[in-house]
């Protein structure tokens, strides 16, 4: 098959075509564990998870190389260390296990290989030497720093002018620089700071700066040229467009990597998510406290809410389209539930899903041909339902039995009072116009509207004074 993607460096969709098929590589830039991941930086994790499995359906597993990487030595983490009284060590520690719990619930798989930045300081250190080596950098108050005037075509990635990069990068003013865009490699490390022993015979410990610990893990476990680098669209300046500047200088390379993929932002109910604003919202709160919408929410809901944005463009993360995803997903379940059988011996996802995802990841369409294979199983196509099994699985956003999706559909949170208020108010009008319908003796359309509720999982019990409904169990 055919697979497009866009890329931030050209600004255009393209084929892609792996450097080697027999050794497809993607870098994608994880968390900094000093803290609960908040949702939004959930929305990469996602969308590369969704990438890495159709890398993975076209050319193989065994063939597939993806390396997330781990930032645990930064100034944040730090200064909440000092903040909580305890030791950095074990403050990543717990983090790193808290964002692994918040996205295996969200259906990602592992990556090939989750780097940690503290175990390849060696590797900073060569990067590093070899930019001054070669006049990239140099070394000033027992600082290194790249030399940004020293490769003519920075800024290539996100295309600011150069006012526009220096207050982009808040750079900090600095006797030590020789250019106001110039960026730290390497800098002392402060009393009770990680410390390294520092390159280009500095005397003094030291420890590196952001950029150059993904610059060393994607060279170490990728290589000096690889096929994808992707991140959060925030990531593109300073971060992407540094990167790219040590990489290309420290190997003379022409690219670092061939795309360079990266999703949009996302906010909450219409607004930026801050702490000031009181709408921040992490992935575990979401997933285990009554903080956003008034209750939990299952990992496929949060999963599904994501996908239903394509993910360039940005997402307004409101309880409404979490309502609309869970309701999507009960519906789905019921469907699989009244085949009464197991999907597990289910081939391969469905074309058409293959290839909605082949053009550039567009997991709207994808999840549009989802909901027609859902359409065809409630009319009895039982290859519909193996498909939709099937289809589900691939994107993660259904469990993995047959019996866990009947207890889903059984969850109690769309009886009673848990029900949402907008959903409760469709059912009882669709309820009515029924009514008046089978009154009217017009049953095409009463047939109708108990389809169109039966997709919404509600099961109707007429009566011979009135019609009463419940959510499918």
């Amino acid at each position: 098959m055919e697979l497009k993607l866009y890329d931030t460096l050209t600004r255009e969709k393209r084929v892609f075509t792996p450097i080697d098929r027999s050794r497809v590589r993607m870098y994608v830039c994880g968390p900094t564990v000093y803290d609960f991941a908040h949702i939004g930086n959930a929305r990469p994790v996602i969308v590369f998870d969704v990438l890495f499995r159709l890398l993975c359906h076209i050319y193989g597993a065994d063939h597939v190389k993806y390396v997330r990487n781990v930032t645990d030595v930064d100034d944040k983490i730090n200064a909440r260390a000092a903040e909580r009284g305890i030791s950095i060590q074990d403050l990543t520690k717990t983090t790193y296990e808290n964002f692994k719990a918040d996205v295996t619930a969200l259906g990602c798989l592992e990556p090939s290989v989750e780097p940690r930045a503290t175990e390849h300081i060696e590797e900073m250190k060569a990067l590093i030497e070899r930019l001054v080596a070669s006049g990239h950098a140099y070394v000033e108050q027992e600082h290194v720093l790249f030399s940004v005037p020293s490769m003519p075509d920075y800024g290539k990635l996100s295309k600011r002018p150069l006012d526009e990069m220096i207050a982009g990068a808040r750079v900090e003013v600095a006797p030590y620089k020789k250019d106001a865009q110039d960026f730290v490699l390497w800098k002392p490390s402060k009393p009770g700071e990680p410390s390294w022993s520092s390159p280009c015979g500095i005397a003094a410990p030291g420890r590196p700066g952001w950029h150059i610990e993904c610059s060393a893990m994607a060279w170490q476990h990728l290589g000096e040229t690889f096929d994808i680098h992707g991140g959060g669209i925030d990531l593109v300046f300073p971060h992407h467009e540094n990167e790219i500047a040590q990489s290309r200088c420290a190997f003379h390379t022409p690219v670092t990597a061939n795309f360079w993929m990266h999703n949009g932002f996302l906010q909450v109910e219409g607004e930026k998510m801050s702490k000031s604003l009181g709408n921040f919202v992490t992935i575990h709160e979401l997933l285990s406290s009554n903080k956003f919408g008034g209750h939990s929410w299952e990992g496929p809901i949060l999963r599904l809410a994501m996908l239903r944005t394509h993910y360039r463009q940005p997402i307004d993360w409101t309880v409404r389209g979490l309502e609309e995803a869970e309701q999507t997903l009960r519906s789905w379940a019921n469907v699989l539930e009244q085949q009464q059988t197991s999907f597990e011996s289910a081939d391969a996802p469905p074309a058409n899903v293959i290839e909605a995802l082949g053009d550039d990841l567009n997991t709207p369409m994808a999840l549009g041909e989802i909901h027609k294979l859902s359409d065809s199983a409630r009319k009895g196509d039982f290859r519909a339902a193996q498909c939709l099994h099937q289809a589900g699985k691939f994107l993660g956003i259904f469990l993995h039995t047959l019996k866990s999706w009947r207890d889903f559909a059984a969850l109690g949170r769309a009886t009673g009072e848990m029900m949402p208020k907008d959903f409760k108010d469709k059912v009882n009008s669709l309820v009515n116009a029924r009514a008046v319908a089978r009154k009217a003796k017009n049953f095409k359309e009463s047939d109708r509207i108990r389809d169109e509720l039966a997709a919404m999982g509600v099961i109707l019990k007429d009566s011979k004074d009135d019609t009463t409904w419940e959510i499918a169990r």
